[in-house]
């Protein structure tokens, strides 16, 4: 099986991330689709951006849409690029605190009213997150995002208590365990950040469902 092909927040060594320039230059370039990152402003507009605060240390949570620079799209206006294009999107839910608010229920809602359910997937490092989703929307997977070692009855009883359909270590983490793990509970395995030629054609090798990473020349080698 050739996995899927991701680029990590689009194609951040050639353009700004998390930028639709970017994302359409991962399609352009041969790959699936993108991994992208969803926050919430402080007028519950949803946009797409990594970090709590932009470069000029302004707080997306104290911010208007008016006020966000043109670059920094709406997740309304990725989800229309994903419905033109077929790309797939990785929709990572980012968080402030623990307690879910109204961006998971209107990103599960936003995914439906652009038709694109089937192409994407909500992941998130909180397992709150992911449990609110699977919630709101039982159709759209979920996975979790993993960046450390932990005990593997914690991972299963988190997945579990997500409803989790996919698991999202860090690419480091993944051995012949893991996937023998993943095969028997069912899990698809979506690893990041990939940027080396040996190490995705090691976890293609290994079955692993998705490669995210940064450098769309790098994924391409394994196909």
């Amino acid at each position: 099986m050739t996995p899927l092909l991701l680029g990590h927040r689009g194609t951040p060594a050639l353009h700004r991330e998390n930028t639709l320039t970017g994302f359409q230059a991962a399609l352009d370039a041969g790959l699936d689709g993108v991994e992208l990152d969803v926050r919430r402003l402080g007028d519950g507009t949803l946009v797409v951006h990594h970090d709590a605060q932009l470069e000029d240390g302004r707080a997306l949570p104290t911010l208007r849409a008016a006020e966000l620079p043109a670059f920094v799209p709406t997740l309304d206006a990725v989800l229309a690029w994903a419905a033109d294009t077929g790309a797939f999107v990785n929709v990572e839910l980012k968080h402030e605190a623990a307690r879910p608010d109204d961006r998971v229920g209107r990103t599960l809602d936003a995914v439906r009213a652009h038709g694109v359910s089937r192409r994407v997937i909500v992941s998130s490092f909180m397992p709150t997150l992911l449990r609110a989703a699977r919630n709101a929307a039982p159709d759209t997977p979920c996975g979790l995002l993993i960046h450390k070692p932990y005990p593997p009855l914690l991972v299963r009883a988190v997945m579990a208590w997500t409803g989790s359909a996919a698991l999202h270590p860090h690419h480091a983490l993944i051995d012949a365990s893991l996937m023998t793990t993943a095969r028997l509970r069912g899990w698809q395995v979506n690893t990041w950040t990939v940027n080396d030629p040996a190490e995705a054609a090691r976890l293609s090798a290994l079955g692993v469902h998705a490669l995210i990473g940064d450098h769309p020349d790098v994924l391409l080698t394994v196909r």
